[in-house]
């Protein structure tokens, strides 16, 4: 099976966000999407930056144009926002970000009719799929060869959970606190087709994996290929699906800024014919387990000889090393950023705090997450 791999620019940024519709007077998830987006217009099909509806009529997605830089990607983000607001406001809808909601119920959440993708998925999955209340980050990189895509994104996975403690929000999953950092991770990789990719060597076993699934059925298409990591051949990209729903577009753009620059730095490895530096899959899997744990407190594996650090120290040893990077991009105010979630805590961290400070509240934990999407982080 051959699958084309579209032309892209080298290096440029897409991004999608996933954004919950909250009652203000609640708190509670509300089914206010296909009213937003009968309002705002929801988007067409490559044509960008638009809206559109996702797996939950709770959920507005905002997508991005392709872009250069990460600050005109962000600025197309924060202008789908407005709009959105624009509509949901007189309505008493709020918006929030997160890896799930603190304490809304799963059982009580519809699914986006008239979409045969999401019939297909949930009648596949049933219990499992019903319950994928939740919300996350798709950033999009562009890569100009295709020979390129799997390399990058074996050498991309050493930094799984460095994305993983960063975005980490989603502490709480239906009124308890699950002792985890992001519950998200653990939740999205019960579905068959989500989870870790495979380490594959060229496109040519890409595409023969992908000719052997859908032979036996498990895909239609590429596109069900869910993994938290992976090829976008519509949009010549690799597609990084790492992260938790992040709470204000500041920080979407500082996680948006590592990505890119993780990228560059990988390609221009390729460029000079040096190998891409990659850790055995169970390494990997242990280091997704323990950022989606711990967090900010996770000790990671660094390599494949199995050295560790704290993922904090090991996040500020490469900020340095790809700030020159970042001042080549355009996104060096951005990839500093990730210096202010260092200093100001991860989402889980904060929710947590909200609710130790209210009481154990998790209403006004919904009411923090509303708060800093509408005005940023503290």
């Amino acid at each position: 099976m051959e699958i084309e791999f579209a032309p892209s620019q080298r290096s440029t940024v897409g991004l999608e966000w996933e954004i919950a519709c909250v009652d203000h007077t609640s708190g509670e998830l509300t089914a206010a999407a296909p009213d937003i987006l009968a309002a705002v217009g929801k988007g067409e099909d490559g044509v960008f930056p638009h809206i559109t509806g996702e797996l939950l009529t709770n959920t507005v997605e905002i997508v991005s144009g392709a872009h250069n830089r990460i600050g005109d990607a962000v600025t197309d983000l924060d202008a789908m926002v407005d709009r959105v607001r624009a509509v949901a406001d007189p309505l008493g809808i709020d918006l929030m970000c997160a890896g799930t909601h603190p304490f809304s119920q799963w059982f009580q959440q519809t699914v986006t009719p008239d979409n045969a993708r999401y019939e297909t998925l949930i009648d596949r999955t049933q219990w499992w799929g019903r319950q994928m209340m939740i919300w996350g980050v798709h950033m999009h990189i562009g890569i100009e060869d295709k020979r390129k895509v799997l390399p990058i994104i074996n050498g991309m996975l050493s930094y799984f959970p460095h994305f993983q403690a960063l975005s980490a929000s989603s502490p709480f999953w239906v009124g308890e606190n699950t002792g985890y950092a992001s519950n998200r991770a653990l939740m999205f990789q019960q579905l068959p087709t989500a989870g870790l990719p495979p380490q594959l060597g060229d496109w040519d076993e890409y595409e023969r994996l992908v000719a052997d699934m859908t032979h036996v059925g498990v895909i239609d298409n590429f596109s069900e290929l869910r993994w938290d990591l992976r090829p976008s051949p519509k949009w010549g990209t690799i597609e990084i699906r790492f992260c938790d729903g992040l709470a204000s577009s500041a920080e979407v753009a500082a996680l948006a800024a590592l990505a890119q620059c993780l990228v560059e730095e990988l390609s221009t490895r390729l460029d000079n014919g040096l190998d891409i530096p990659g850790m055995q899959p169970y390494f990997v899997r242990e280091n997704k387990w323990r950022a989606a744990r711990y967090g900010m407190d996770a000790i990671i594996i660094q390599d494949a000889a199995g050295n560790e650090e704290l993922v904090t120290n090991d996040l500020v040893t490469i900020l340095n090393r790809l700030e020159p990077i970042a001042a080549r991009l355009g996104c060096l105010d951005e990839l500093r950023g990730v210096h202010a979630i260092l200093a100001k805590g991860a989402s889980y961290q904060r929710q947590i705090a909200v609710a130790d400070n209210n009481g154990g509240s998790l209403k006004a934990v919904v009411a923090s997450l509303v708060s800093e999407l509408r005005d940023g982080v503290a």
